[in-house]
């Protein structure tokens, strides 16, 4: 999120790609024939550790990026997509979640019958664009479009065409009761960087990105299109004005902004808010926590500030470039040129089959995600990833007790935070009842819509009902995890719990530098500058004494400071302050993996492995964990809108680590030493 980041993630996807990975010598769990051993790895370990596999990876031609990262969900898609495949194979019962998953996909793949329907999906949306008249007919529309964020990659940074997006919670100060979260839209490029940045290169996307708009209205049959498509991204650069920055919406004292019902019209005027919140459903509510409370009343200025026909023909362009994949292909073409190829560097689209599959497991998710965990996660996989975390938390537990800087009142804290910690393995223990949701097999842009909506009025339903602490943000067959500050809870889907980073054939040593980092990774997001900020209850509360504060927070700057100085492209630096609290979070957990591992040993020393000692192939699996290559133009949108650091920076994480030092024999004057007293430590 680019994002306040209440919602923290362990792994943004370098995009997705067809890669087979070299394999490992049986069970050790490391790419031995991947390592580069011309690199010095004092010198650069992410091309120590992947440099052979970099010199011979190829990005396909329809993907951005390939990597570890990117192994793993393609086995996890295949899997799905086999599963999805086999849905509808016995003839299952009309309004089943296996008939709604054979239905979805179908129409997904019936490319006759979207060809056939042109338009016509959209129609209803188009007619009721056409027919505002006034500012009171706007503020009803902009409404009845709000829809969910539920994406916690992306939670407080609702980067997509919908003016406002919406995200709900428990509250910041009161866990007990749900709150509506109002967040910045209104563009369709990927952020706000995209129209406001001096670089040349997103200059040159400003450009075609004009010529995407009015190709786009023109296929569409809109009369001047050309004139339309000026007018239209002249108003998204007003939009990208009023726009708070990234960094400001990671700020969650910047984000704790209740507003009651009637405040609107004072704080935010221009925007008929009674009106809006009507047609969105939300006009029974007291209060909502408006999170970029200066977005929200510059968004509001421009609804009574620029002409009427040039919101229009903004909310028209908006609802086909929304739905374009589910258009004739002509418009699928025209979105997949602009998005994929121009802004990522994507030459080909992906086999519609791996489209249809993405489609289907989010909008069905968690029906794809019973039939997945079912196959694929046995239950003595999920026992042993739960005994992993659990020595993992008992690791972190004893980093906090033996951290000299902290003092008592908040090492307490900061145990009881720890202890009260909710972590889900695999699968959530409720699943999402999809009854009420009609799937067509003939009708693929309306099954979209419709499951858009679907999920809105449940999110929207929450308002009012009884906090769960227990509730999943990512789907089972999500190659990802997640650290949910405001429930002190953390989700490992099923579908990252597998080789290359975990393998309960694999070396320990292997599991721990892959998985047991990336676990460690989302439980000390608890405690990243952001998670610190909530107490055991996911209350928005200080419980650091003023000197403890002041020592993290030093440690802190000192790390921004260290990832300032990585270049991921000429003269393009990784953000420190941006990437602060994933930087934390690696950093930390790298320290409790490793921990970790020892304590797994039980006094014993570990073996040698095809001449590598038990800390080598500890790191060398954190280093192959974030293998990756990235087309530049997808590297350039990482930056701009990510609060993840390219995955090469991310394996240099090691040189913090005292223990790496020994292990690889890194002396003084090697690019990567850092002299003891430089080494971040934080946790």
């Amino acid at each position: 999120m680019h994002r306040l980041r209440w919602i923290l993630t362990t792994a943004v996807l370098c995009g997705t790609s067809s890669f087979a990975a070299t394999p490992a010598a049986p069970g050790v769990g490391i790419d031995l024939h991947g390592i580069d051993h011309a690199v010095r790895p004092g010198d650069n370990f992410f091309r120590y550790a992947n440099g052979d596999w970099l010199k011979t990876a190829t990005i396909p031609t329809d993907r951005s990026s390939i990597g570890s990262f990117v192994t793993v969900f393609e086995k996890s898609e295949k899997d799905t997509a086999e599963l999805i495949h086999h849905a509808g194979a016995n003839h299952p019962a009309a309004g089943s979640n296996a008939r709604k998953i054979a239905d979805y996909y179908a129409a997904w793949m019936d490319t006759a019958a979207i060809e056939k329907h042109g338009l016509a999906p959209l129609q209803p949306e188009l007619a009721q664009i056409d027919a505002i008249a006034t500012r009171g007919d706007l503020a009803r529309v902009l409404g009845s479009r709000l829809r969910a964020d539920v994406d916690p990659i992306n939670a407080t940074h609702f980067h997509t065409e919908h003016l406002f997006g919406l995200f709900v919670t428990q509250g910041l100060e009161d866990p007990s009761h749900h709150v509506a979260y109002l967040l910045q839209g209104g563009i369709a490029m990927p952020s706000r960087d995209y129209y406001l940045s001096t670089d040349p290169h997103m200059a040159a996307f400003r450009a075609k990105y004009l010529d995407y708009v009015a190709a786009l209205l023109k296929q569409a049959g809109v009369a001047d299109s050309d004139a339309k498509a000026k007018a239209i991204v002249a108003l998204e650069m007003k939009i990208a004005k009023a726009q708070e920055s990234l960094l400001d919406s990671q700020n969650v004292h910047k984000a704790n902004n209740l507003w009651r019902m009637g405040d609107f019209a004072t704080k935010a005027p221009g925007l008929d808010w009674t009106a809006y919140f009507k047609a969105a459903g939300l006009d029974a509510q007291q209060q909502i926590d408006v999170w970029q409370p200066l977005a929200i009343t510059g968004l509001a200025a421009l609804v009574a500030s620029e002409p009427l026909q040039d919101w229009k023909d903004l909310l028209l362009f908006h609802s086909i470039d929304h739905s374009a994949n589910l258009l004739p292909k002509a418009f699928a073409d025209l979105h997949f040129d602009f998005y994929r190829h121009t802004l990522q560097g994507t030459p080909q689209q992906q086999p519609r089959w791996k489209l249809a599959v993405a489609a289907t497991s989010a909008d069905l998710g968690d029906a794809v995600g019973q039939i997945y965990v079912k196959q694929y996660f046995p239950a003595s996989a999920r026992a042993a990833v739960e005994q992993l975390v659990q020595n993992l938390i008992a690791a972190f537990g004893q980093r906090i007790d033996d951290l000299a800087w902290m003092t008592p009142a908040t090492r307490e804290k900061a145990k009881a935070k720890l202890t009260t910690l909710k972590v889900g393995v695999g699968y959530p223990a409720k699943w999402r009842d999809y009854a009420s949701l009609q799937i067509r097999p003939d009708d693929a842009l309306g099954n979209h819509l419709r499951a858009e909506k679907f999920e809105y009025d449940h999110q929207r339903a929450k308002l009012g009902q009884p906090v769960d602490r227990g509730e999943w943000w990512m789907t089972p067959q999500t190659v990802n995890a997640v650290n949910l500050p405001l429930q002190n809870a953390l989700n490992f889907p099923a579908a990252i719990l597998q080789p290359p980073f975990f393998n309960p054939k694999s070396d320990p040593a292997a599991n721990y530098g892959a998985i047991g980092a990336i676990i460690g990774h989302e439980i000390s997001h608890s405690f990243d500058n952001t998670g610190a900020e909530f107490d055991a209850q996911g209350k928005l509360e200080n419980w650091w004494t003023p000197a403890d504060l002041t020592h993290f927070k030093a440690a802190t700057t000192r790390l921004a400071k260290q990832f300032d100085q990585y270049e991921a492209l000429p003269g393009l630096h990784v953000s420190g302050e941006q990437t602060l609290g994933e930087d934390i979070a690696d950093i930390s957990g790298l320290t409790i993996a490793y921990l970790a591992y020892h304590k797994s040993l039980d006094g014993k020393p570990a073996p040698v492995i095809d001449g590598l000692s038990g800390d080598q192939r500890f790191f060398l699996a954190f280093g192959q964990a974030w293998r990756a290559k990235m087309r530049d133009d997808a590297l350039r949108q990482r930056l701009a809108t990510d609060v993840h650091a390219p995955p090469q920076f991310r394996a240099q994480t090691v040189r913090n680590l005292d223990q790496w030092y020994p292990a690889f024999k890194v002396k003084p004057g090697e690019k990567l030493y850092l002299a003891p007293k430089d080494r971040v430590k934080i946790w």
